[in-house]
Parts: C-alpha cells; sequence; structure tokens
C-alpha cells in the first residue's frame, strides 16, 4: 500500500509539471474560470431589460398618458406611439418586442367600473422576454389604473398576500448564473484536462516510458486523477472568491469546506468518465468530439438551464442518475441554502458509488489499451 501512495505521489508531480508546462491549457482553465464566468453572468439575463415597446393610444387620456410614462428604463426602452396601421408591419419586422393598444373611451370606462381591457400584442421569438415582460407590464398597468382610481391592490382582493423571496430577494439572474456557470465549467474542464493527459501520453510516445516502468495502471490513472482534480478545485475556489464573489457581488452563505469535499468527490467521478473516453478516441481532436455532446446533453438535464420539474417525467427519471445533476443541486444547496453535512450526505455518497463505477471501467479501457501499445 505505501509503495502504491508513494508511486501515486511520483506520478502526480510528474503530471503537475506536464500540465504546468502546457501554456494552452493553463489558459483554457483561466479562460474558463474567469473570463467566462464574468460575461455569462452578466451577459446572460432571464429578467426584461431595455425592452422596446410601441403603443397605439386611442384614448389620449391622463390615464394613458400614465401608463406610457410608467414604461421605464431598465426594464424598457422610451415608448414609441405608433397608428394601428404600423403594427403588422413593425411586428413583422421585429420592430417592437410589445405593442400596447389602449382603447378609446378607456379612462372614461375605468372610472365608471365598466369592463375595460388592454391589448398587449408580444413577439414571442424571444419566449423568456416575451412571457416574463408581458408579466411586468399587467402590473405596471394595474398599479396605474389602481393609483389613479386611489385604491390599493389590497382592496381589490379579499385577502393581502405576502411574498418572502429567499436567498436571491432582488431576483437578479446574475446571482444564479455565475455560480451555475462555475459548476458547469468544472465538468468539461475536468474531461478535457484529463482526457487530454491520456492522449498527450499516446501522441507524445510517452506511454512507452510507462510500460517499461514498474508502476501499475491504477497508479497511473490515479495519478491524473488526483492532479488535475486538485489543480481545478483551487481554481474553481478561485473563481468563486474573486469573480463571482468580488467581481460580481455574489454572497456565498454556505461552508466552502464542504463544498470542497463535494467537489473532489465529483471530480474524481467525472474525471474517470473523461479517462474512458480518452481511452476510446485516438487523438485530441476526436475526443474533443466525443466530449462535446456528452457535456452539453448532462449540462442540459442538469436543472442548470431550465428546471428539471419543466421536463418530462421519463427525463426526470433518468437525470437523476447523473453526477452533473447531482452536483449542480449539490452546489446550490451548500452555496446558496447553507446547507448541512446532514442534508447532502445522500447526493455525496450517489455521486461516490457512481465515480467508483466509472473508475472501475475506465481502469479496465486502460489496461486494454496498455496491453495493445504494448
Amino acid at each position: 500500500m505505501l509503495r502504491w501512495l508513494k508511486n501515486v505521489w511520483v506520478l502526480s508531480l510528474k503530471e503537475l509539471k506536464s500540465l504546468l508546462g502546457d501554456v494552452t491549457l493553463l489558459g483554457l482553465i483561466v479562460v474558463f474560470l474567469s473570463v467566462a464566468v464574468y460575461t455569462v453572468a452578466t451577459g446572460i439575463t432571464t429578467e426584461v431589460r431595455n425592452a422596446s415597446v410601441a403603443i397605439i393610444d386611442e384614448d389620449h387620456s391622463q390615464l394613458s398618458f400614465r401608463i406610457r410614462d410608467a414604461l421605464q428604463a431598465p426594464y424598457f426602452k422610451t415608448p414609441v406611439m405608433i397608428s394601428p396601421d404600423q403594427v403588422d408591419q413593425a411586428m413583422d419586422k421585429g420592430d417592437y418586442v410589445f405593442v400596447l393598444t389602449i382603447p378609446s373611451n378607456f379612462e372614461r370606462d375605468v372610472m365608471a367600473n365598466r369592463e375595460v381591457s388592454i391589448q398587449v400584442l408580444a413577439d414571442a421569438t424571444a419566449v423568456t422576454q416575451a412571457g416574463v415582460g408581458t408579466t411586468y407590464l399587467n402590473q405596471i398597468v394595474q398599479n396605474e389604473v389602481n393609483d389613479f382610481k386611489q385604491q390599493s391592490p389590497s382592496d381589490l382582493l379579499p385577502l393581502t398576500p405576502v411574498v418572502q423571496v429567499l436567498f436571491n430577494p432582488n431576483t437578479q439572474t446574475h446571482w444564479y448564473t455565475g455560480v451555475a456557470q462555475v459548476l458547469n465549467n468544472i465538468t468539461l474542464l475536468a474531461m478535457i484536462l484529463v482526457g487530454a493527459a491520456v492522449i498527450r501520453e499516446k501522441e507524445h510516445g510517452t506511454i512507452e516510458h510507462l510500460l517499461v516502468m514498474p508502476v501499475h495502471a491504477s497508479e497511473i490513472v490515479m495519478s491524473k486523477i488526483v492532479t488535475n482534480g486538485l489543480v481545478i478545485t483551487l481554481s474553481a475556489l478561485l473563481s468563486l472568491w474573486l469573480v463571482v464573489h468580488w467581481a460580481l457581488a455574489v454572497p456565498i452563505h454556505g461552508s466552502i469546506g464542504l463544498y470542497v469535499l463535494g467537489t473532489a468527490i465529483y471530480l474524481f467521478s467525472v474525471s474517470s468518465l473523461g479517462i474512458c473516453l480518452a481511452t476510446v478516441a485516438p487523438t485530441m481532436p476526436q475526443f474533443g468530439l466525443l466530449c462535446l455532446p456528452i457535456y452539453m446533453v448532462a449540462r442540459l438535464l442538469s436543472g442548470s438551464e431550465s428546471p428539471i420539474e419543466s421536463m418530462p417525467d421519463w427525463i426526470q427519471n433518468i437525470t437523476f442518475y447523473s453526477p452533473v445533476t447531482l452536483y449542480m443541486q449539490f452546489g446550490q444547496e451548500v452555496l446558496f441554502r447553507d446547507a448541512g453535512f446532514a442534508i447532502v450526505w445522500k447526493k455525496l455518497l450517489v455521486m461516490s458509488v457512481m465515480g467508483a463505477a466509472f473508475l472501475i471501467f475506465a481502469l479496465k479501457r486502460f489496461r486494454s489499451m496498455l496491453a495493445s501499445q504494448g
């Protein structure tokens, strides 16, 4: 056992030296966990931002002007007044996301408590913006009508709702996307770095050196997993602190120690999968083509892009057996909700079992690859 640990230590130092000498892979780590995290978190949002609005005002009343003035930045651009005959052409060209039609006698009917409606046309090409923006517009119109009639929303309801938003009180998208991007990029980096370490041995011809050394396949595989996992874990911690917490101002509430433990277990699982793929692909370009579809499918079904609950039942049953899904849930629970070990231990156990299964298969494939090289 001591000899096995010593060989893993020596091989790990060799892997670390090889990784530090690869400028391309080091640059990839830096870009993935800094520039990519920041740009995605600040550039992609599910909130309505600068949506273009056109208004057909057939009433020209004080209330219609108040509704127009209530549509303000940063949610909406300054509304543009158009005529009814311009609507079809403007929507077909995509000039406006929303078109509001305020009917004639709108203010008079509101004050007389008659049933009245405002037509809202939404360009649902941008599905998220159209859906959320319609809700925004409905709330704005309701508030302006209530204020104009000097009524509060509670006067219109038999109860007063009290809403409490937890963990992200201002519902800022970058709080979620910043952390999710770190978690997702860890997955891709683990697969690429470990796979590149295996393929680099074959392309540089150093695998023949390993064949004549008194080491076992398990020691070679474990050294690659340990070295690359350690580098990715340290890089992820720096990304969480410098990019997510400092640059994006996202509070980290959970235990960093528990997060490191879960990340180490997860990287053990994903790195083993990366070695499996590297033994199948003979060259780095083929390895990249093999990794991308697996990574994209696992990411899209992990709940980081859309809620798992909105997926079909059979997909939900499948995706909960993916370590990517478990790690995404683990990261959110620990970093956002300050979950303790008593809450996340089942996910850690399942990821460990999956990692062991991937490792057994990776060792089998790696031994076959060494035998064929020999």
